[in-house]
């Protein structure tokens, strides 16, 4: 029973460490581009998002970052009670 103690321990310590480095480096969580399939290597894999072009997806994160400053909270629901 010990041993389930220490390794939920240091387990919850990497997520933690892991949670806190993701928060003070204030960046977005992104993935491979072509994802899992570019990781494991499959021939004739194209991304959906950029087709292939690093570039782009970098361009796509600005376009979506730049999108969200454009929206107000009163953009984002309605006052229930009102109606």
């Amino acid at each position: 029973m010990g041993l389930f103690f220490i390794t939920f321990g240091v387990l919850l310590l990497v997520v933690v460490g892991m949670s806190v480095g993701a928060i003070f480096r204030d960046k977005p969580l992104k993935g491979s581009c072509g994802g899992v399939a570019a990781a494991l290597g499959e021939k004739d894999y194209t991304c959906d998002i950029c087709g292939d072009d690093p570039n782009k997806c970098e361009e796509q994160q600005e376009l979506n970052t730049a999108a969200k400053e454009k929206v107000s909270p009163q953009d984002l629901g309605y006052d229930a009670s009102q109606k």
